[in-house]
């Protein structure tokens, strides 16, 4: 049995089946793929592909088995490399993030420009994705950290920390009724935002649940005519008379957006908490560990790891549980 072997049987699975996909993201041929997989299906005397002709159809369920214990192992590989290479040279590497829009448009910009002039020579990768696709490319191993806001039930595996609050706000282009109504009343009323056509975020991206929840206990049923999944999307149907938008208040750029008018919610609907995790048993490098507190400064080395110190989520949840948040 070899790692290349076991590299092979993971990449391929990870590649739709599709062995000719797989080889060319290696670097190498198909046939030599073909024939690796199956010298270690017959040292092992099982197959981990089912297979119609030539075509691989399915895993099998003893191959699911064996697929994820090679991921295991090709992670701890990862991980003697990662060792190695923070003692030779602490400031070169890789660092891959997994994010929504809104997080890397509007949360991380100032933050990887400061990472960047600190450390020119690692080498960044950003990947923007649901809640969903977050949590499965940070259990994989394919990224190193994961940051959401939705969906924390699906990082149940992941060492998952709390950074920042936020609030929403709703825009409007200049002259619009609600920004009188609002004015008239004092503040702005859920029962007006839910009278208007809206335009927001797809439910679980970016804090959408926190909407549909403040709506249902107050017996209402807002006006959904459009989501997306990125909040420049929204403001461009705002401006085009689509409806009102109920974004994130820190996606609001004052210069960029001056042509619309922004009207406090955060009375409206309770605050959202950014999270950023990592899978359990991930090295962090030093930089790593600097990326964190960058991004959240209550997140310092030693508080980093008593949360990969806590055995389960709930004891790291009390961890957290008296920490004053910042608010963006």
């Amino acid at each position: 049995m070899k790692l290349q072997q076991l590299r092979y049987i993971w990449e391929v699975a990870h590649h739709d089946l599709n062995v000719s996909a797989t080889a060319q993201s290696l670097f190498t041929s198909q046939p030599g793929i073909s024939k690796q997989i199956r010298l270690l299906e017959d040292e092992l005397g099982v197959e981990i592909f089912a297979r119609s002709g030539k075509h691989l159809t399915h895993v099998t369920d003893v191959g699911e088995t064996i697929i994820e214990m090679a991921g295991q192992i090709l992670r701890e590989v990862d991980t003697i490399k990662q060792v190695a290479q923070e003692y030779s040279n602490e400031k070169e590497g890789n660092l891959s993030i997994a994010t929504t829009h809104t997080q890397a448009r509007y949360a991380l910009p100032a933050v990887i420009k400061d990472f960047r002039t600190r450390y020119p020579d690692v080498v960044l990768h950003m990947n923007q994705g649901s809640p969903t696709q977050i949590a499965e490319l940070a259990a994989d191993g394919e990224v190193d950290f994961a940051i959401a806001t939705e969906g924390l039930e699906l990082f149940q595996d992941l060492v998952m920390m709390p950074c920042y609050r936020w609030n929403r706000c709703v825009v409007v282009p200049a002259g619009h009724p609600l920004i009188d109504k609002c004015r008239a009343s004092g503040q702005l009323r859920l029962e007006d935002v839910a009278e208007e056509p809206i335009v927001t975020y797809v439910f679980g991206f970016t804090g959408r649940s926190r909407l549909d929840t403040a709506f249902g206990r107050a017996g209402l049923t807002p006006n959904v005519v459009l989501t997306a999944t990125d909040t420049d999307v929204i403001k461009t149907y705002v401006r085009n008379g689509l409806g009102i938008g109920i974004i994130a208040k820190m996606a609001l750029d004052e210069d960029k957006d001056a042509d619309l008018v922004a009207l406090d919610a955060s009375h409206l609907f309770e605050p959202s908490i950014t999270h950023i995790g990592f899978r359990r048993g991930t090295f962090l490098r030093r930089y790593m560990y600097d990326l964190i507190e960058r991004f959240a400064p209550h997140l310092t080395r030693d508080r980093v790891d008593a949360a990969i110190a806590c055995a389960t989520r709930t004891e790291r949840e009390a961890l957290f549980a008296d920490e004053q948040l910042p608010e963006r």
